[in-house]
């Protein structure tokens, strides 16, 4: 089998069994165990699978990484971000769109909502906003993903287009040549239709972002009214240029 058709052949396994470990996708396609790592390898770096001990699951199918482990990782990162981006958010706004992300989520419990509307598509922002008083909180209808505890799909992208919003507040999978990245289609498609609907756009970011795997293009970063991090080495700062980058 050439490379590419010995890929095609994991994902086809991965997408049949949700995962699979090495020796099983070895057995499978009649190659050495060290040949399926370097494939995996390859795979994971760009953006089509997670590995994990002994073997790998298909990002798609997994929907995102879940939103339990995010919340964990790089949780201080996460805290400075949300902090830097909380002097940046603009006070005159009355609806909101709140992205499904653990940065996002650590921003939202930061900022004032009260007697605004807040829409997002992330089933533990909307749990946690819903003990607040003061906000009218919707949640986007859709599939739910278990592992990213959010929804998306048809039905939310229809429903957020009879929305028109003040304010984008969203994170990202990964970023790299100047470009926002995400790991699901359906949470890329879903971002898309709020940002074309969205006044003011706010991309809010950890540094670990840049190039972490992630296959879908999801904006430009120069397309954002502001792009916000924890903080950034010089070599990335001026590698972004003119870019409206905040940290």
């Amino acid at each position: 089998m050439l490379g590419n058709e010995r890929q095609e052949a994991i994902l086809e396994l991965l997408r049949k069994e949700k995962s699979a470990a090495v020796k099983a996708i070895a057995a499978k396609l009649y190659v050495s165990e060290a040949t399926v790592r370097r494939d995996l390898k390859e795979m994971q770096d760009l953006g089509l699978l997670k590995r994990n001990h002994g073997g790998a699951v298909l990002l798609e199918a997994a929907d995102e990484i879940s939103i339990f482990v995010r919340m964990t990782e790089n949780a201080r990162e996460k805290e400075r971000a949300a902090a830097n981006a909380l002097a940046e958010v603009p006070a005159n706004f009355n609806t909101v769109f709140l992205d499904s992300s653990s940065t996002v989520l650590a921003l939202a419990q930061r900022l004032d909502l009260a007697e605004k509307t807040v829409i997002t598509n992330s089933l533990q922002t909307a749990l946690r906003l819903s003990k607040v008083r003061g906000i009218n909180l919707v949640l986007s209808g859709g599939r739910v993903s278990r592992t990213g505890a959010s929804v998306a799909g048809s039905w939310a992208n229809n429903l957020l287009r009879d929305f028109r919003f003040d304010l984008m507040l969203t994170s990202c999978a990964g970023i790299r040549e100047k470009g926002a990245f995400e790991t699901s289609m359906e949470q890329r498609e879903l971002k898309r239709t709020v940002f074309e609907r969205s006044d003011v756009r706010i991309l809010i970011a950890d540094h670990t972002k840049f190039d972490a795997p992630a296959p879908y293009l999801f904006r430009e970063l120069a397309d954002f009214d502001k792009v916000i991090f924890d903080c950034l080495p010089d070599e990335r700062r001026a590698a972004l240029g003119d870019l409206p980058v905040i940290c």
